[in-house]
């Protein structure tokens, strides 16, 4: 999946510029642009004085309205970039000695360079298999035992961390979040969210954002807004207040407490305002549940997994991929699986453009 922070990853590199002009661009919601309310209240926060390095008022006001969201009365950090909000979480949660335990194809493993080992000092991460996207509790369970028994020796369970939406598009339910939170208990581990989709998890969830976190036992979300709307729309929730302490030292030191933090803030107030965020994503779901129709009445192409949010990765021979291409459909191809692809709808997304790519899809044999 592409980086947080705007940036394509390695893989939505392989788009050529001129594709990245088609109106039936599906490549990443990284390549959407700003809301338009993001940009208004960045515009209203420019003008006058406000006191810097997140003492401004738009900022207290950003960190109270999250706490609405959830609540409860959680740590709030702002940053900039989805990478620093895992790895500033994981240096919180993860000793230097420990080892942070997800799925093999999730983001914080295969994404985030080394940001996360930089941050926490050396931690070790550990990918576990698991379908769609969701590790396998008995086989996490199963590395944890190992590394408990082998002692100093190995790395020390430290912590759980899940995507929600996860790296396969699928989306967690309470019920299955707080099976992982039963593990973490087991080992006294500390359970992570990579939320960088978590609006779409949520509306896909039908949950209220408390019930997907820490009411199932989350001691930490990575809130992510960016691919919503947002700019540089990222936040560390803490709901383990024990976690936070000192953490905005972590963030300072990192480089991520801007000192006109106020632009930060005011893309927070927009996009959580009368529930902007929850419709963004409630579109860009639609539109991924209509193209999902449009692959599944197709004989030539599966969908391998539930079509929860906003990613669809169906499985397309490379033939009719060819087609699909010349045609004007832009996607790339997902290397972890032969023949799999990736397809992403997003808050801009046009209706107008989708129906015209569910066309393409049903016209091209």
């Amino acid at each position: 999946m592409g980086i947080r922070g705007g940036k394509p990853c390695h893989h939505e590199l392989k788009a050529q510029k001129s594709e990245q002009q088609s109106d039936m661009n599906f490549i990443s919601d990284n390549q959407a642009g700003a809301h338009p309310a993001v940009l208004a209240a960045i515009s209203d926060a420019a003008s006058g004085l406000a006191e810097g390095y997140g003492e401004d008022a738009l900022t207290a006001a950003a960190e109270s309205a999250v706490r609405d969201v959830f609540e409860t009365d959680c740590a709030v950090f702002f940053v900039t970039t989805g990478t620093a909000a895992n790895a500033l979480a994981m240096s919180a949660l993860c000793p230097p000695w420990g080892a942070i335990y997800c799925h093999e194809g999730a983001h914080i493993q295969n994404d985030e360079n080394t940001a996360v080992e930089l941050y926490t000092g050396g931690a070790r991460m550990v990918g576990i298999a698991g379908d769609g996207g969701k590790p396998d509790v008995a086989l996490m369970r199963a590395h944890m035992e190992i590394a408990t028994v082998h002692g100093v020796h190995n790395a020390k369970p430290g912590a759980i961390s899940l995507s929600n939406v996860t790296e396969s598009g699928t989306v967690y339910r309470p019920e299955e979040v707080a099976s992982y939170r039963q593990l973490a208990d087991e080992f006294q581990l500390n359970l992570h969210m990579d939320g960088a989709r978590f609006a779409n998890a949520v509306v896909a969830s039908g949950a209220n954002p408390a019930d997907i976190t820490w009411r199932a036992g989350v001691d930490c979300l990575s809130f992510g807004l960016t691919k919503n709307g947002g700019i540089a729309t990222e936040a560390v929730v803490m709901f383990n207040q024990a976690l936070a302490e000192d953490f905005a030292y972590r963030r300072k030191r990192a480089g991520h407490l801007w000192s006109k933090q106020r632009f930060l803030a005011a893309q927070w107030l927009a996009l959580l305002e009368n529930d902007l965020w929850l419709d963004n994503a409630r579109h860009a779901n639609a539109m991924a549940r209509e193209l999902s129709m449009g692959f599944n009445a197709h004989d030539a192409i599966n969908l391998p997994w539930s079509v929860d949010a906003n990613e669809l990765f169906p499985v397309i021979p490379e033939a009719l991929r060819g087609r699909l291409r010349d045609a004007g459909l832009v996607f790339y191809d997902w290397p972890q699986e032969a023949d799999m692809t990736r397809f992403v709808t997003h808050f801009g997304t046009d209706p107008a453009e989708l129906a015209r790519a569910v066309e393409v899809i049903a016209t091209c044999q």
